[in-house]
């Protein structure tokens, strides 16, 4: 099941830098373990914010949740998804 899924990530400044580049440095490391493992499809940067606007291939909300919920910076992140099914025009064959 494919699901659109953006993430705004707001850290607080309360933070020590220290902890910041560790938790950007865990983010990046599972997110490249989740993308090699074809669970996050697609991950685009958007422009001029920290935030991204990605697709998650998955087996259902349930599977979403749990990797949402584990990534090192979920805490900070405001998250909006949306539940994708295949259009009936699309030419694309692994568009499920």
């Amino acid at each position: 099941m494919l699901f659109h899924v953006e993430m705004d990530v707001r850290i607080p400044y309360s933070l020590s830098a220290e902890e910041v580049d560790a938790l950007k440095q865990a983010e990046r490391v599972r997110a490249m373990e989740l993308q090699r493992s074809g669970a996050w499809r697609h991950l685009w940067r958007v422009a001029g914010r920290y935030a991204n606007v990605s697709i998650f291939d998955v087996s259902g909300p349930p599977e979403l949740h749990d990797i949402l919920s584990r990534l090192p910076l979920f805490p900070f992140m405001e998250i909006r998804v949306t539940p994708l099914c295949r259009h009936p025009s699309s030419i694309r064959d692994d568009d499920q």
